[in-house]
């Protein structure tokens, strides 16, 4: 079957994140299975000559142009959406990653012009907002595509209560879970040394690093030697942030790095000794279950996506207030508690697979191309 991806942004440093993390991974291994599976995205970072593979996937990647102070929907690409019909009318299954922006949302109108077959995948990003370009989107093309596409896939139960918000009524009919992978590897070796606490994510309001930053002056108070890293691009929250740790004095402790590649981000993740994503409403975390997948005890809110397993399996902590982070983290720097917690991490991880999200996503391409 040839089925065709549409990511919004793909960049050196993987700015875009969670989203081609997991459009490459099911990629890969639709072409593992003998599928043909291709992806179509803005670059952005690259200079004059655009990449033809993202984290080794086949791709066709046409330059993002910065068009709107808007983060991510304030970028376009002529290129993209050029090539776009094409390879829509090329494809048994179009799946678009979708956002509100200016390529994912306009592709997938495409293929509902077209007559291909439509799955949405929204990773969290089509979610009730009051901004007014997002409901203007949502009142010309976005409520469409949901009530009109063939499978429409969400993470969580959260996900799935806002994706209806959004659709409104009468209720899309072709909601399906599709739960993430990881990709294997094996436990990090028990970190030595001052404990490194790691925050690999968008500086962006919900995902609250400044709580993070807020938090880790009083970690410091019982562990003066531990120090924090800070890594992802900025979408607003990066000023902020620096200030609290200014604010704090906190200079000498905390470190922003800046987006890490996936090397970086790996990297990072294997001398950390705990990982922390203070981030609201979380669909699910993708460096949540990269982090657990080296065995690195993370704490997550009572409103992530994977709240209840690392709660379950005691693969870390899961904190219902900010206030509660620094006893969190503290309670995982225990040498015993911090070993415990990193084996059951790494066991957490093996239960999320790509094969088993790959099998229900064939199952689900099946359904959408036989019902046309």
């Amino acid at each position: 079957m040839r089925s065709l991806h549409v990511l919004t942004l793909h960049t050196p440093d993987n700015a875009f994140g969670g989203p081609v993390t997991v459009a490459a991974n099911l990629c890969a291994e639709l072409r593992r299975r003998g599928d043909d599976a291709l992806l179509l995205t803005m670059g952005r970072g690259f200079g004059r000559s655009q990449p033809d593979v993202v984290q080794g996937v086949p791709a066709v990647v046409r330059r993002g142009y910065r068009v709107a102070p808007l983060g991510m929907s304030g970028i376009a690409s002529p290129g993209a959406l050029g090539m776009a019909w094409r390879l829509v009318r090329q494809a048994d299954v179009v799946h678009a990653h979708l956002g509100r922006d200016l390529l994912t949302a306009p592709v997938a109108a495409m293929a509902l012009q077209a007559g291909t077959p439509l799955v949405l995948q929204t990773h969290g990003m089509v979610d009730p907002s009051s901004k007014r370009l997002a409901g203007v989107l949502d009142a010309v093309l976005v409520r469409r595509l949901l009530h009109r596409a063939g499978a429409v896939l969400y993470l969580s139960d959260l996900e799935r209560r806002q994706l209806l918000q959004v659709a409104g009524d009468p209720a899309p009919q072709t909601l399906h879970r599709l739960v993430h992978g990881v990709t294997p590897a094996d436990r990090r070796p028990t970190p030595s040394g001052p404990p490194l606490v790691s925050y690999i994510a968008r500086l962006h309001q919900r995902k609250r690093p400044a709580d993070l930053v807020r938090a880790f002056s009083a970690v410091l108070e019982a562990r003066p030697d531990a120090r924090l890293v800070l890594a992802g691009p900025d979408e607003g929250e990066l000023a902020p942030t620096l200030h609290e740790v200014s604010r704090l004095g906190l200079e000498r402790a905390v470190e922003y790095v800046g987006a890490l590649d996936r090397e970086g981000v790996m990297d990072l993740l294997r001398r950390s000794s705990v990982y922390v994503l203070p981030a609201v409403d979380e669909p699910f975390g993708m460096s949540v279950l990269e982090a657990l997948s080296v065995g690195v005890p993370s704490v997550v809110t009572t409103s992530s996506g994977l709240a209840a397993d690392i709660d379950r399996a005691g693969a870390g902590c899961v904190v219902a207030h900010p206030d509660q982070i620094a006893g969190a983290v503290l309670s995982l720097l225990e040498p015993t508690a911090a070993e415990a917690a990193s084996h059951a991490a790494h066991d957490l991880s093996r239960a999320f697979s790509w094969s088993t999200a790959t099998d229900t996503l064939q199952q689900l391409y099946g359904r959408v191309v036989s019902i046309g």
